[in-house]
């Protein structure tokens, strides 16, 4: 049966569901009335995020196994594409892994997608691929230039979806990720890994172990000589998902293929203003030792939000100190609701 603009979010397929980022879209899927089919063959996602969600263990690359979904879930609407590793110093050891994992196997899925006359495809990219201008903002025009082998993933599939999009009958929407923080707001998901290397992680553990927090790179040309990042709230990401799977069809009515649109809170924040945020939330005096930048560390940028507002009719809701206030909320209760002890 055809699906009409009006039920393409009936169900959607969410490759990586039970990831960090895909787990939170299921809920806010559910939530909102929409029935999300999970894939994930779970070598960083867990098992406990599918709980009492439709589940397949695999991979995107098994051709068979992505069969059976559409013809177990012949209602599929559109696919969300979380399905990726994400790691900058990872990349940069091991290039070889990660551009097998996130080009060579997103080219197989798509493939797969395409045998199963599934043309709507919202692709998890990230802000990473960009060049950031003088004032550190950045735009959807604004030039790329990855400079980690991970970033360089997203852009050369970015650029693949495209070529497909232009010869077949693929809609493709890249949703350019800035810095996400938090957890659904709920605590039924959250960030899996015990040992996050992301920057509010990394906090968070220093503050656990009682150790100075490790400020990496403090020579960048910004207001305070760290890094700068714009950190989005999980929950406001999942939420941009929805309109985005609502706003679909209308993106490519002018003929259109492939298009992109950044998502963030339009805000700058350095590293030093990081955790100035999180003593504020938590009262606690955390230390701070500066120390050189890790691999294919960048100098970071934040978006300008008119386009994501004008097409999706979306921005970001929650604040920073909201961000840190529910990725510490989680920290609280990860190693149990994930059945660890205390170490993960």
């Amino acid at each position: 049966m055809r699906t009409t603009e009006r039920d393409i979010a009936v169900k959607v397929l969410i490759a990586g569901g039970a990831g960090f980022i895909g787990s939170t879209i299921a809920s806010a899927c559910l939530d909102a009335g929409i029935a999300p089919v999970l894939l994930d063959n779970l070598t960083t996602g867990r098992r406990e995020f599918t709980t009492g969600r439709t589940f397949y263990e695999g991979d995107i690359a098994d051709g068979a196994l992505v069969d059976r979904v559409f013809a177990e879930h012949p209602d599929i609407g559109a696919v969300i594409h979380c399905a990726a590793l994400i790691v900058v110093p990872d990349s940069v050891a091991d290039p070889l892994g990660y551009y097998r994992a996130n080009v060579a196997k997103s080219l197989d899925f798509v493939g797969h997608l395409l045998r199963n006359g599934c043309h709507r495809l919202v692709f998890s990219s990230s802000a990473s691929i960009y060049r950031a201008g003088d004032d550190l903002t950045v735009d959807e025009d604004s030039p790329l230039a990855p400079v980690s082998p991970y970033a360089r993933t997203k852009v050369v599939c970015e650029g693949m979806f495209a070529d497909i999009a232009a010869g077949t009958r693929l809609r493709v929407l890249s949703l350019r990720y800035f810095n996400p923080v938090g957890a659904d707001p709920r605590l039924r998901t959250g960030l899996q890994l015990p040992r996050p290397s992301h920057a509010l992680g990394q906090l968070i553990l220093a503050d656990q172990d009682g150790v100075p927090f490790r400020i990496t790179g403090t020579d960048y040309p910004t207001r305070d000589g760290s890094g700068i990042r714009d950190y989005i709230h999980v929950w406001d990401l999942a939420t941009a998902h929805l309109a985005a799977l609502r706003s679909f069809d209308g993106l490519f009515r002018d003929g259109t293929t492939a298009t992109a649109i950044n998502l963030g809170t339009g805000r700058g924040t350095t590293v030093r203003e990081l955790l100035a945020a999180y003593r504020e939330v938590t009262g606690r005096p955390i230390g701070a030792v500066e120390a050189p930048r890790r691999p294919g560390d960048v100098v970071g940028a934040y978006t300008r939000t008119d386009r994501a507002h004008q097409l999706l009719g979306w921005r970001a809701e929650f604040s920073l100190t909201d961000g840190i206030g529910h990725a510490l909320d989680w920290a609280a209760v990860r190693a149990r609701t994930l059945g660890e002890d205390d170490r993960g």
